[in-house]
Parts: structure tokens; C-alpha cells; sequence
């Protein structure tokens, strides 16, 4: 796999950062996930924009514009066959050595991986479980796609294989928060749920752009802080990720949902599509 790293195209195999990158002694570094279709990367301003309020955070620097990278996913579909692919953009603190000395990271490792799409079908139906690992806090009002993910990894430790099967967090309140790699959605009588932020889930940048689509047609949306049973009175639910969409959820335990049979989801996943082709 060919991968691009602080301005240089190289095999996967061959990257490397340093162990005293703060990125990998403390977790300081952000990352965005997204795919290209027709070689444009989708929602790439409001992907930029997130990694871009986090890097302003935590003090980190990068010498390389958006205008750049995005120059480099199209080059990397083009070395990887012409084909749409799954990109990483990934972004570490870089070198600061042992301690916490630094005030301002002015040199990160920026690196851009790219991967084969997966191979469902849109409209492929999902399960989902709740989860016993409890959604933790960010560390920050607002919670960001950043390298501290032991959360996630200890809740998928809970699922034998993500490829069919969703986790649903709740956070330490007992509020819905989101899923392992996803947002949540349900509707209810038509209406259309989904946790807010307060809840201390990502802001998804599927997500945002679900409640955009929603809002257009008119559908009435609410953000709030729910327990699983609220979601369990559910006419339909479905999650979201840039990779793989808006994918129905068919059951969540022992709760039956409309999985791809849903009106809400049909229309809004329509929608998205169309979105997609306008862009």
C-alpha cells in the first residue's frame, strides 16, 4: 500500500516516527477518516475544519495546506489504480522527548493512508448490541477524532466482528452516546432522534450533514439526552459513518427495527446519494 508521509509517497511498510513522538508517548495527534467518489474527497471542508479546530487546541502547527492534501488523495487513488479509496488523514504531535515541556508543536508527522473501500452493498443491514464499556469523556468540551481511542478499542474487544455488528455506548449518566465507529439515528411516529453533543459523542461530519439533509426536507429533529429505552420505542434506527453511509439497523438486542424497509432512512440515504452526485 502506497501512502504518502510529510511530503514524500512511500510503501506502508516503510513508515516510521519517532518513539518520542508526542503523538505516541502521550496521544497527542488527530485523525479524519473519509472516502473519495469520482476522486473527490467528500465533505472534505468540514473534515479539514475539525482536524483543523483541533490542531488550534492543542498547539499544532503543519506546514502543508488542505489544498495540498487533497492533492495527494487524488495522487494516491492514482498510484493505487485509478480506483476510489478509504483515506486516513493522520496528523501527530511529532518529536518532543520525554516530559511535557513543549508549548507549541511546530513540526507533526503528516501522514495520508489509503485502503481498499469495503465491499457492502449500500442499503446492507446491520445489528447492534449495547455495550458494557462505558462511553468516556472527552477531554475537551467538545470531542475530537484524536489518537485517544482505548475506549473504543476495549468496546470492540465486546463484538466478535464489526463487519455485521454495531456497539452502542451509553455515556457514565446512562445517556445513548454513539457507536463504536458511528453516530445513531432512530425515528419514532416519523419524527427523527439522535444524542447530542452534550452527550460527549463526536460530532460526526456524516452526521452534521444527515440533520442538514433532514432539516431541507423538513423532517422534525431532535437532540437531546435519551435512554436506551427511548431508542427501544423506535420505529427504525440506523448509524452513520463516512465510509460505508447511512447503514439501517435491523435489530439492537432483542428490538426489531425496519432496517432497510424504513421511510426515514430510505429517504434521507436518497438524499445523501443525490448529495454526493451534486458535489
Amino acid at each position: 500500500m502506497i501512502c504518502w508521509m510529510n511530503g514524500k509517497y512511500i510503501e506502508s511498510t516503510e513508515l516510521s516516527v519517532s518513539p518520542t513522538d508526542h503523538g505516541y508517548l502521550y496521544g497527542l495527534g488527530f485523525f479524519e477518516t473519509f472516502r473519495t467518489y469520482n476522486d473527490k474527497p467528500f465533505l472534505w471542508n468540514e473534515h479539514c475544519a475539525r482536524i483543523q479546530r483541533a490542531l488550534e487546541e492543542y498547539r499544532i502547527t503543519m506546514s502543508y495546506t488542505f489544498e495540498e492534501l487533497r492533492d495527494v488523495i487524488i495522487e494516491l487513488n492514482k498510484r493505487n489504480g485509478q480506483t476510489d479509496g478509504y483515506f486516513r488523514l493522520n496528523i501527530s504531535a511529532g518529536e518532543g522527548g520525554i516530559g511535557l515541556s513543549k508549548t507549541h508543536y511546530s513540526n507533526p508527522n503528516v501522514i495520508i493512508f489509503r485502503k481498499e473501500l469495503p465491499t457492502a452493498s449500500r442499503g446492507h443491514e446491520k445489528n447492534a448490541v449495547w455495550l458494557h464499556t462505558i462511553r468516556n469523556s472527552p477531554e475537551q468540551a467538545i470531542r475530537y477524532k484524536s489518537h485517544h481511542y482505548a475506549n473504543n478499542i476495549r468496546a470492540r474487544f465486546e463484538v466478535p466482528s464489526l463487519k455485521g455488528l454495531e456497539g452502542f455506548f451509553v455515556n457514565a449518566e446512562g445517556h445513548i452516546a454513539e457507536g463504536i465507529t458511528s453516530n445513531i439515528f432512530w425515528a419514532i411516529k416519523k419524527e427523527l432522534y439522535t444524542p447530542s453533543i452534550s452527550t460527549g459523542i463526536l460530532p460526526g461530519i456524516t452526521r452534521q450533514h444527515v440533520l442538514r439533509l433532514a432539516h431541507e426536507v423538513g423532517l422534525n429533529i431532535h437532540e437531546g439526552k435519551y435512554r436506551p429505552q427511548d431508542l427501544e420505542k423506535a420505529d427504525e434506527c440506523f448509524i452513520t459513518t463516512s465510509i460505508q453511509e447511512l447503514i439501517p439497523i435491523k435489530k439492537l438486542d432483542e428490538k426489531c427495527f425496519l432496517g432497510n424497509a424504513g421511510d426515514i432512512y430510505r429517504q434521507l440515504h436518497t438524499m445523501y446519494i443525490a448529495s454526493i452526485e451534486r458535489e
